[in-house]
């Protein structure tokens, strides 16, 4: 998978159109360290297969460096794992999923509220994104606005703060990904009550969400 597709933040990295001499990617989970946050322009933090509650070092390093990164204002956006550890830092609550685990392509439809955010201006009121993930965000951090939700999520984007932002979803993945994934993993899923082959057929395009990370980048980066 990771041969024919690139990493999470390989794949992050040109969804964002990001150049490979305008970006650094720190791979935190093998022990790299990020510069301090005024090094940085703007941060995507992207998904992993740890979970957020397994609070291994790395990762809670890593909170500790988001919450310093906050207070510096620097413009940020998590996905997947990103999300949750985004409201991990600032005092939400994550766990498993009361819904269960969530594969495939689903609708993700924003509140009335992010009617005034400009980040989604350009978003329809419903829209779809590619999920895979097991945990979720519980209970959002104090201070944060709801976004959207999806079917088994009801706090699937958030906004942290003015130039915070996390998705459950993965604006990054493209169906072919999804799609491999899901086949290659046919066993992991069938144990959940997956049926992949079903969930093959559901994956459809996301261009609305697949563009959400340029603009975030245009607005606030």
């Amino acid at each position: 998978m990771k041969q024919s597709y690139g990493s999470y933040a390989v794949q992050l990295q040109k969804a964002a159109g990001l150049a490979d001499d305008g970006t650094e990617i720190v791979s935190v989970f093998q022990g790299q360290f990020l510069r301090e946050p005024d090094r940085y322009r703007a941060v995507l933090i992207t998904g992993s297969p740890t979970m957020v509650t397994d609070l291994v070092e790395w990762s809670e390093r890593t909170a500790a460096w988001l919450r310093r990164a906050a207070e510096h204002k620097l413009p940020m956006f998590g996905v997947c794992y990103g999300h949750q550890l985004l409201s991990h830092a600032f005092g939400g609550k994550v766990g498993y999923n009361p819904a269960g685990r969530v594969a495939g392509t689903m609708t993700v439809k924003k509140h009335a509220v992010a009617v005034d955010e400009h980040l989604l201006h350009e978003m329809p009121e419903s829209f779809a994104a590619h999920m895979l993930h097991s945990q979720v965000v519980l209970e959002p951090p104090p201070g944060a606005t709801v976004l959207a939700s999806s079917p088994m999520d009801p706090h699937h984007m958030l906004r942290l703060a003015p130039n915070i932002f996390s998705a459950q979803f993965h604006p990054e993945f493209t169906s072919d990904f999804v799609k491999a994934h899901l086949v290659y993993y046919t066993d992991v899923y069938s144990k959940c009550g997956i049926d992949t082959a079903a969930m093959c057929e559901q994956v459809s395009e996301t261009p609305q969400s697949a563009a959400l990370l340029r603009r975030f980048l245009h607005l606030h980066a």
